[in-house]
């Protein structure tokens, strides 16, 4: 029922949104140049990895000696507007399309950090990653890395298709009202160095 579910929602979502998708695309390429999407392997279910696509928020912007100056730094003004409205992750209902992803569930994060979970952690890989999920419509980066794999597990032992749509409906809210974006002082959040 959830793949099913995820189907129809994502089909439905991007036939609806690719105007959106593909003016914010347009507004990339003028402010940033190519490539407009950006992909990167992140752990799916059971940890194995796919590939994401997003649509790209950060310049290539480096120092005098060559290095990527950090991600606050590389932020700009349309990359700052298409993380605050979530329009950056349109291009994951392909993912969802392609059965890589579901619309809700834990966020895919970095595949470095996959040796830094605990075995509780690691249980947010039971079930497929999701655009949302329990840990975002819970603070989504504002709160601790701690508090997110909790959420995340507790939504692995409690999913329910109630509970999918109590998110979504969530979600909205929070895209709306453009809380919880980031950590202060970093672009999303600090990275996972895992656990004390």
């Amino acid at each position: 029922m959830k793949r099913f579910f995820d189907l129809v929602l994502s089909l439905l979502l991007f036939t609806v949104t690719w105007p959106v998708l593909l003016v914010a695309m347009a507004a990339v390429w003028l402010s940033m140049g190519s490539p407009v999407l950006f992909t990167q392997l992140r752990p799916g279910l059971d940890g194995q990895p796919f590939r994401l696509f997003k649509l790209r928020t950060m310049s290539d912007a480096r120092d005098l000696s060559g290095n990527l100056l950090p991600d606050e730094q590389r932020l700009g003004h349309v990359g700052k507007w298409l993380r605050k409205l979530s329009i950056d992750e349109l291009p994951q209902l392909i993912n969802v399309i392609k059965g890589d992803m579901s619309m809700i569930g834990p966020r895919p994060l970095l595949m470095e950090y996959l040796p830094l979970y605990n075995a509780e952690q690691t249980r947010r890989h039971e079930v497929r990653p999701g655009i949302t999920g329990w840990a975002q419509v819970n603070g989504r980066n504002a709160i601790s890395w701690e508090d997110k794999f909790c959420y995340d597990v507790w939504y692995v032992d409690h999913w329910s298709f109630a509970l999918d749509m109590k998110i979504l409906w969530l979600t909205f809210r929070k895209v709306f009202m453009t809380e919880g974006i980031s950590q202060e002082g970093h672009a999303t959040s600090k990275k996972f160095r895992g656990s004390s």
